[in-house]
């Protein structure tokens, strides 16, 4: 476990689960047996919080979906995840990923399903930002401000994402930022595959960003890089990848955070099959190197 120093305290203890990148092959409704058993073990450890990191239905294929299989894709995924979550009454996030609302050209009704689905499902959160919602939008959750990132396209954020992320620094409280892609590498084939922006990284210096979290690559790591926390996430989906420099592909997992009222925040990945282990920080470079950044280990930084 990875223990981090948050900028300030947050009120209470907060528990928060990560998933990402739970999608099949194009057009699939089918997923693994590994979603639905993490979905399960999520309601039993009965988290505050649940993100999705994006790609949870498998869109993005040209020639493109029509309406009625990208829909049919969407039951799948609520009747699989969304449902079963909002039984137990477990507040459920997502942030788009390319597969599920990319805003490339020729995917505009993919991005529209999207916001209809997930405007549909939206749950009761005290929202500071929420005009763009399921996209870019923010909510603050026992003295933590989250923010959803758009970014399903490589590069820099569009939209005045960057604005609008230093307009939610003004009461102090320490920021977790998720998004599809992350700021910086972490896995092999992958390396181009970011936003890639050192204005972004100096936004989040200057506003209070502790954790960005991520997910597309499809490898988990803890990183640390000039005082933020960069988690990228494992894929409970089809396609693990090996982290740069390594010869393993990383372990199906998901990511469980807890945010302490002693100004810490912990980490850990939960792995299949059972979600009841978790990865081992010693399985894990101690680095990810490449020519955008430096990730070091969190559990290798002094809180």
């Amino acid at each position: 476990m990875a223990v981090f120093l948050l900028l300030c305290k947050p009120s209470l203890a907060l528990d928060v689960i990560v998933i990402s990148d739970l999608n099949g092959s194009y057009g699939s409704t089918q997923y693994s047996e590994r979603v639905g058993a993490a979905v399960s073990r999520i309601i039993e450890l009965d988290p505050d919080l649940v993100i999705s990191t994006g790609d949870m239905v498998a869109g993005q294929r040209k020639p493109v979906l029509s309406e009625k299989d990208v829909l049919a894709m969407w039951r799948s995924f609520h009747a699989q995840v969304s449902d079963p979550l909002k039984k137990a009454g477990i507040p459920f996030v997502v942030t788009p990923g390319n597969h599920d609302a990319s805003a490339y050209g020729g995917f505009e009704r993919e991005r529209e399903i999207f916001a209809r689905e997930w405007r549909a499902r939206k749950p009761q959160l005290n929202y500071l930002d929420d005009a763009d919602y399921p996209f870019f939008y923010a909510f603050e959750l026992e003295g933590v401000v989250f923010a959803s990132l758009d970014a399903t396209t490589l590069g820099p954020l569009s939209g005045g994402q960057n604005e609008r992320i230093a307009d939610l620094s003004n009461d102090g409280n320490p920021m977790v930022t998720f998004s599809h892609l992350p700021l910086w590498p972490f896995a092999q084939q992958r390396e181009k595959e970011i936003i890639g922006d050192p204005l972004l990284e100096r936004v989040y210096q200057a506003n209070g960003v502790v954790l960005h979290l991520s997910g597309h690559h499809h490898a988990y790591f803890p990183g640390w890089k000039d005082g933020i926390a960069y988690i990228s996430q494992a894929c409970l989906g089809g396609g693990s990848r090996k982290l740069i420099g390594e010869q393993r592909r990383s372990e199906h997992s998901f990511t469980q955070l807890t945010f302490a009222p002693d100004a810490t925040f912990s980490v850990e990945a939960l792995k299949a099959p059972d979600f009841r282990l978790a990865v081992e920080n010693e399985t894990l470079p101690s680095e990810i190197s490449s020519p955008k950044a430096v990730l070091q280990r969190l559990d290798l930084i002094s809180p």
